[in-house]
């Protein structure tokens, strides 16, 4: 990165840090532009250079959780079961809350009481879920669009790290993620493996 992107990276963290702890302590309609950007030590048009809205906030920091998934189950070992290789991939999100357990929680906390925020991270689900789906079919030579393994294993994946942020956030972090990821795939690791040595 040049040094100008770098800065941009710097101004743009800063900028989500403060929104997202503000947002996290105050809820979503208690906190305005103004305050983040006093928050953040910048001006309110160079939150809108990154920005188009505080929700908008939200959904980059969503977006990055997406990335780091798909990046991470590229990256498993090409003859990891399924099951551990999507295990891994859930985790790289879930271990970051784990390692920021109490900013962690209040986000996700807010992202899941927040209803607007909510049905956009449902959204964005949706297309890691497209996202997942491609990259596994790819990993075990299978055709994403003719198979219906793929979508649905990712699916499934999904809906463990979906049910884990949830459990996680409803106990107010006191449950383990690490424990919860483990038995979440104890649970789908049988359908997941099945299509491995399938003829």
């Amino acid at each position: 990165m040049s040094l100008a992107e770098r800065k941009r990276q710097l101004v743009a963290d800063e900028l989500t840090e403060a929104a997202l702890q503000l947002l996290a302590l105050k809820g979503f309609d208690g906190v305005t532009v103004d305050e983040i950007v006093t928050s953040a030590g910048v001006s309110k048009r160079t939150f809108f250079r990154y920005f188009a809205s505080k929700e908008d906030v939200v959904v980059q920091f969503l977006a990055g959780m997406g990335t780091g998934m798909c990046a991470e189950l590229a990256a498993r070992p090409a003859g990891e079961l399924p099951s551990e290789a999507l295990r891994h991939t859930v985790w790289v999100p879930l271990g970051e809350c784990a390692e920021h357990s109490d900013r962690a929680l209040r986000v996700v906390q807010l992202i899941l009481r927040t209803p607007v925020l909510n049905a956009r991270f449902l959204e964005r689900q949706a297309r890691w879920r497209d996202d997942l789906a491609a990259e596994l079919a790819g990993r075990l030579g299978l055709d994403a669009g003719a198979e219906l393994y793929p979508r649905l294993a990712a699916g499934m994946a999904l809906n463990a790290f979906d049910a884990v942020l949830h459990r996680w956030s409803g106990s107010g972090g006191a449950e383990d993620p690490a424990a919860l990821t483990d038995r979440a795939f104890a649970v789908i690791a049988p359908a997941l493996d099945a299509v491995v040595g399938r003829g």
